[in-house]
């Protein structure tokens, strides 16, 4: 279910709730309805708001605190792309092959975790990109330096190389959602018996069931807020291309032309 069919769901459920309590304020017996009980039943209600407030704003930070680590290890991706294709642009031509592969992985990247409009985003682990960063590193490995220079260089490329593939399965466990179904149906819950208690306690007229509508369309778009932050590849609040785009463009395609022209 994608987060706006969630959000809706829940801003229905929280709107019922509220048409529920101001259903049962009109059957209940009036012994049920006396001032004791509705100040028994704010009561209860005030701290179950609290609870609720607390759950709703500590999941939207925890939301929040996801979408900018990974966006944060993003763009330190696409800074460590950018210089280890530097490092082979220094290296020279011996260098071609791993530049070339490198820049077939950045493609792959950007193909599987921004795909063209129409076209659905690699969710797993896709095993060939991975094998194309494995691949770099061993044909980085597979260099024979010709001065102390490009020996430097080459055992910085497997350093940063090593350090792509290290990130690269960090992102891959971080890609897990990282707010559990259960708490959100349980914060559902407590929120829609809150606006019960508001429908037992309030005037039945066309303000206060638009009061309701508009309350639970604003608690509706906080879950869709958190749903979508959780997700940080998918739906309309998305991590930017833009770092990985602009390592793409640090490797020029001539790179792969001359690895693969005959020597």
């Amino acid at each position: 279910m994608d987060a706006i069919t969630t959000s809706l769901l829940v801003a229905g459920c929280i709107f019922g709730g509220g048409l529920v309590g101001l259903t049962l304020h009109r059957v209940l017996p009036e012994a049920h309805l006396t001032k004791e009980t509705q100040d028994v039943v704010r009561l209860g209600t005030g701290m179950l708001s609290v609870l609720a407030s607390l759950v709703l704003g500590l999941l939207i930070a925890t939301a929040k605190t996801s979408f900018d680590t990974t966006d944060g290890e993003i763009r330190s991706y696409g800074a460590d792309l950018i210089l280890l294709a530097e490092t082979f642009r220094d290296y020279g031509d011996g260098a071609n092959g791993p530049a070339a592969t490198l820049r077939e992985y950045t493609q792959r990247l950007l193909q599987d975790d921004w795909p063209p409009k129409g076209e659905r985003r690699f969710v797993a682990e896709d095993v060939e990109a991975g094998a194309l960063m494995e691949h770099v590193r061993e044909r980085i490995r597979a260099l024979t330096p010709d001065s102390p220079g490009q020996t430097w260089l080459r055992d910085q490329g497997l350093l940063i190389s090593t350090s792509l593939l290290r990130q690269r399965w960090l992102l891959i466990e971080q890609a897990e959602p990282s707010v559990r179904g259960v708490i959100l149906a349980v914060l559902v819950v407590w929120i829609t018996l809150i606006f019960v208690s508001f429908g037992l306690n309030a005037p039945r007229n066309g303000t206060v069931v638009a009061a309701f509508f508009v309350c639970s369309l604003a608690i509706g778009g906080s879950i869709f807020l958190i749903l979508q932050l959780d997700t940080p590849f998918d739906g309309i609040i998305r991590i930017s291309s833009r770092p990985i785009t602009t390592a793409l463009a640090h490797m020029p395609e001539q790179s792969a032309q001359k690895a693969k022209s005959p020597e």
